[in-house]
């Protein structure tokens, strides 16, 4: 029996979906979402092809939740820690 694996993305606190990173490698992964959306704008700029932009944009956004989905506890609605 191996280690509990840990969550990358903890629930929020408030509302449904995950908070930051606790961990490094889910600080990557928001590093690299973050660097693609950056790269995004210079390969399809908004202002040139918008409809290009926002179709690369929820893709990369679609990935992203995926991977928060994967590695983050489940998601559930939460008012505190109540």
């Amino acid at each position: 029996m191996g280690e509990p694996e840990r969550f990358w993305f903890p629930a929020k606190r408030y509302g449904w979906g995950w908070g930051l990173p606790i961990t490094w490698q889910g600080w990557m992964a928001f590093a690299i979402f973050i660097l693609l959306l950056m790269i995004g704008a210079f390969l399809f700029p908004p202002a040139r092809d918008i409809l290009s932009f926002l179709v690369y944009t929820v893709v990369v956004s679609v990935v992203f939740s995926g991977v928060c989905y994967t590695k983050g506890e489940p998601p559930s609605w939460h008012w505190d820690d109540k």
